[in-house]
């Protein structure tokens, strides 16, 4: 443990600890573009740098360890007048669409705008400007909007472990692109739209369907055991996006059916009652006639034939507690071990 100083504030925090992370652990707001909790330090955006006492340099604050002794300041009038002209610097190579931007109202650009007064951009001459779009089926890349933060291109690399995207060319032209700037071909997992603090990456199918007058309602995803939490934003009783709680067992992070494959939810093929077969054709049919049907006919199977006539057979989509539950209930009840799942290829 190391001892330090932070606008004025004794702490002791651990050595290698980052200023950043100090700060943050202590309740000490620093503003920052690039830096994820997940992610490790990029340095990029320059908005978390902080003021050191004993030397006029400038430090950022997420790739700067803490050292014995040392006592930073986050915020000053020179910091201040720094980070705002970074925001103006950005925002002068950007599309000015906040209006009608997907993105509008949680994105992390647009409120350091606010937070530094930022009204009109005192800085002209050429923009970045791309005529055409990326052709993938789940993600808008719109690099436009890009502030070059590399959050996309380190989520794709030590959280996804693909590296589909990286930055390519360098000075004005430098951009974050797939191998050759061909479209995005990869998992589609959306992490790097998850990460990205602009509209740069956003969902496609969720595109028009409403930024305000979402409910947001909690749930487990149900398409594998694992148990991922989804947040499912709704209006008018319809699913527009799907995100993840970064407090979560699964860390935000989502498969590519978690994040995109939730249009099942409306088709018109989904079954609403349980179905009974009578005179060789499916009827509706209530749960308790269903349920009762079955024991009836499990029980009736099992005395004539004996247990190992039956099969149990269960899903993966199903959580873990139910397909234990499912076993449990064949082995220990009905009396055999023919358990299996539509997932063993």
């Amino acid at each position: 443990m190391v001892d330090i100083k932070i606008n004025g504030k004794e702490l002791k925090v651990a050595e290698g600890t980052t200023i950043l992370d100090a700060a943050l652990s202590n309740g000490i707001a620093i503003p920052t573009l690039c830096k994820h909790a997940k992610l490790s330090p990029f340095g990029g955006c320059r908005m978390c740098l902080v003021e050191v006492e004993g030397t006029r340099k400038l430090f950022t604050g997420c790739t700067t360890p803490v050292w014995e002794g040392m006592e930073a300041i986050t915020h000053s009038e020179r910091l201040h007048e720094i980070r705002k002209t970074v925001v103006e610097l950005m925002l002068s190579d950007h599309p000015n669409d906040c209006m009608t931007c997907e993105k509008a109202g949680s994105c992390d650009l647009q409120e350091m705008a606010y937070e530094y007064g930022v009204r009109e951009v005192r800085f002209r001459g050429e923009r970045r400007e791309y005529e055409t779009r990326d052709g993938n089926p789940f993600i808008e890349r719109d690099m436009e909007k890009c502030v070059m933060c590399g959050r996309c291109v380190k989520a794709c690399d030590e959280i996804q472990g693909v590296g589909a995207i990286d930055f390519s060319y360098r000075g004005f032209k430098a951009k974050i692109t797939p191998p050759y700037e061909r479209d995005l071909d990869c998992e589609f997992c959306g992490q790097c739209v998850a990460v990205c603090p602009t509209g740069a990456l956003m969902d496609k199918s969720s595109a028009g369907k409403g930024r305000e007058g979402v409910r947001k309602v909690n749930t487990t995803c149900s398409y594998c055991g694992t148990g991922c939490a989804l947040t499912l934003h709704v209006k008018d009783n319809e699913v527009v996006r799907v995100t993840s709680p970064s407090s979560s067992i699964n860390e935000g992070w989502l498969c590519v059916k978690g994040r995109f494959g939730y249009g099942f939810l409306k088709s018109d093929a989904r079954l609403k009652n349980p179905l009974i077969r009578k005179n060789g054709k499916l009827v509706d049919a209530t749960w308790e006639e269903a349920i009762s049907y079955t024991a009836e006919r499990m029980g009736a199977i099992r005395k004539k034939h004996g247990a190992d006539a039956l099969a149990g057979l269960s899903s993966a989509r199903c959580t873990n507690e139910d397909n234990y539950l499912f076993q449990k209930f064949f082995r220990a009840v009905v009396g055999t071990n023919n358990v299996d799942h539509c997932a063993r290829l």
